[in-house]
């Protein structure tokens, strides 16, 4: 089996006030194996982001480790690369330029850094676009610039935070299955959070459920999926994203995430 990638261990976070405390995460226990592409649901507000940044090194857990190849985080790190809901590219940078400033900010190669750009571009149809400025791309473009800056950086881990929420249906599905043939091509492992849960079934290998505040990790499911007509258990990580949405299964998965999050919301009304 694949050595564990990130570890979380007995993590707990709270937040301290003059007034009081406030127990936002509890005993939350996680094992991400390197190449692996998870996806985390949960109730609005329960801390799926928080939890990204305890992966990253933005916040130190209040109880517990976190662990990356077996090195606890004590801050933040190269090896770690974030794609959040909003694109950030700087409008007045043309799109090779954007695709350097995480290169730049961690003090890569410069020439390295170049090279790089430019074979992700080309192989991933942005080619043509070097010259052009942000606002001259599309929604989709402009997130597919911002995974490849990610990628620029040679992390060994992407965080993925709501990168699709702010798109358009059709455009939110093609990139999906783009984002996620560019992370596995690279050798990526992944960690994406997101309020939509058939984009979780269909992104990762596993879904995790996080619960109502003070939270933790509920429950897991393996996605494992073959395409519609076949019968049996497949490995979910062979298919698109599109073709798990078509697989037979997929609906269960569905089912079953979705009663358990009702059940979350209800016991925390």
């Amino acid at each position: 089996m694949t050595a564990a990638q990130i570890e979380m261990r007995e993590v707990g976070l709270s937040y301290f006030t003059p007034k009081q405390e406030t127990e936002a995460l509890r005993d939350v226990r996680l094992t991400v194996r390197a190449g692996e592409f998870i996806s985390i649901v949960g109730p609005s507000g329960c801390g799926k982001s928080t939890l990204l940044s305890l992966v990253s090194g933005m916040l130190k857990p209040t109880k517990g480790k976190v662990l990356i190849d077996g090195q606890e985080v004590t801050g933040t790190s190269p090896k770690v690369g974030y794609m959040l809901q909003q694109d950030h590219l700087f409008e007045w940078r043309d799109v090779y330029g954007n695709l350097l400033v995480g290169a730049e900010i961690r003090r890569m190669d410069r020439a390295k850094a170049e090279r790089k750009a430019a074979e992700l571009m080309e192989r991933y149809g942005l080619g043509g676009f070097a010259r052009h400025s942000p606002a001259q791309l599309s929604g989709g473009m402009r997130q597919r610039v911002a995974l490849i800056r990610t990628l620029v950086a040679e992390p060994d881990i992407l965080l993925l935070d709501e990168p699709f929420s702010a798109l358009d249906f059709q455009t939110r599905l093609t990139l999906a299955d783009e984002v996620h043939r560019i992370i596995r091509e690279q050798g990526k492992t992944a960690i994406l959070v997101t309020h939509d849960i058939p984009e979780a079934i269909a992104m990762a290998d596993r879904v995790l459920v996080m619960s109502k505040r003070p939270s933790t990790i509920s429950s897991e499911y393996e996605i494992r999926l073959k395409p519609e007509g076949e019968g049996g258990e497949g490995d979910g990580g062979t298919l698109t994203p599109w073709c798990k949405r078509e697989a037979a299964g997929f609906q269960a998965y569905f089912n079953a995430i979705w009663k358990e999050l009702e059940a979350h919301v209800v016991t925390s009304g």
